[in-house]
């Protein structure tokens, strides 16, 4: 089990990068923090007019911080814990489950091969990476 598991990890990180994909996390809740505290400071320090003016930095400093750095996606697939490696293990096996396999080499010959298949599996990685993992997906160009 655990064999295979590492197989499908290798896969995803494998197809994820022969694509070039990144992806980065934001962080709302940071940049909200962010934006609400500069209108507070800007409260105290500016009275009415300070809320404003600290609102419009805080709003930008929080923007700037929620952008998040894009990675490449083999690197944060890697860094999953078990539990959500299990999940996205779970979902690549509904797709590949009959699949044979051996090795690593055979599993990717096979997925690659058939283009039908490899379509699937990197709808599912591109599914899970934005709705598990909440995180922004882009291409390198």
């Amino acid at each position: 089990m655990t064999n295979r598991k590492d197989d499908i990890m290798k896969l995803c990180c494998e197809i994820s990068a022969n694509k070039k994909i990144k992806a980065a996390f934001t962080s709302s809740a940071k940049g909200a923090a962010v934006a609400g505290g500069g209108a507070f400071v800007g409260g105290l320090l500016g009275g009415p007019a300070g809320i404003a003016v600290g609102a419009a930095l805080g709003g930008a400093l929080g923007g700037w911080m929620t952008s998040g750095q894009f990675r490449p996606l083999p690197e944060i697939l890697m860094e999953l814990a078990p539990t959500q490696q299990e999940k996205l293990y779970s979902d690549i096996m509904t797709i590949v489950g009959t699949l044979k396999w051996t090795d690593l080499a055979q599993l990717i010959a096979q997925v690659n091969g058939n283009a039908s298949l490899h379509e699937q599996v990197l709808a599912a990685i591109l599914s899970y990476t934005k709705t598990q993992l909440k995180a922004e997906v882009r291409y390198e160009d």
